[in-house]
């Protein structure tokens, strides 16, 4: 009789090679975004208030430096002076203001181009002064952005619902349709902050 032969022992687990080499996957968090202050000074002020005023939020800078990105908005007339007043520290200066069109023959505007040729990192879009005093549609905050993304210009943009489009429950949909209108043209959105602003809420005893 011919003996018998020892078993054989089962095959090890099917593991693929490229499995069994590649390494551990390493999951990159985007780097996170500091708070963002934005002081519109709206048609406010005189050449010593600005000065008073710069020279106090100077003095306080130290105490919060690079813990919170700062842009402050004066008057047109004053951008030059407030930048000059805080040059020594954090704070950046914006326009309260920008035009839909680029350079050319449109009296008292500003482009995107020219803000940036003049240091100028951010401005405001779409403020509800500008949309219910002055007729700022939609269409005109999107083409703000589109100017300002071309330009390398930083847009705080301004959404929010009236007290009549409250109390008829229309937010969500008032500022959908503020966002909705401008998406299309954002390509850079290190460039683009949303400053929500319930209009209802300001001077109106709601709050």
């Amino acid at each position: 009789r011919r003996p018998l032969s020892p078993p054989v022992p089962p095959p090890p687990p099917f593991r693929p090679r490229s499995l069994a080499r590649r390494p551990p996957r390493r999951c990159s968090a985007m780097p996170g975004r500091r708070p963002f202050v934005g002081g519109n000074w709206k048609s406010n002020g005189s050449v010593e208030s600005a000065k008073t005023l710069c020279a106090s939020l100077v003095s306080g800078a130290p105490a919060w430096r690079n813990q919170v990105e700062v842009v402050l908005c004066p008057i047109a007339p004053q951008i030059g002076l407030v930048r000059k007043l805080v040059r020594k520290s954090p704070f950046k200066v914006g326009s309260q203001n920008v035009s839909a069109s680029s350079e050319g023959a449109f009296t008292g505007e500003i482009s995107a181009g020219q803000l940036r040729d003049y240091g100028i990192q951010w401005t405001l879009v779409g403020h509800s002064e500008r949309r219910t005093k002055y007729g700022e549609t939609d269409a005109i905050t999107a083409d703000k952005i589109e100017r300002c993304q071309a330009a390398g210009v930083g847009v705080i943009f301004c959404i929010g619902e009236l007290l009549e489009e409250r109390e008829g429950n229309k937010t969500d949909e008032v500022n959908k349709r503020m966002l909705d209108a401008v998406f299309d043209k954002i390509k850079d959105w290190r460039k683009i902050v949303i400053a929500y602003e319930p209009v209802w809420a300001i001077g109106t005893g709601k709050v």
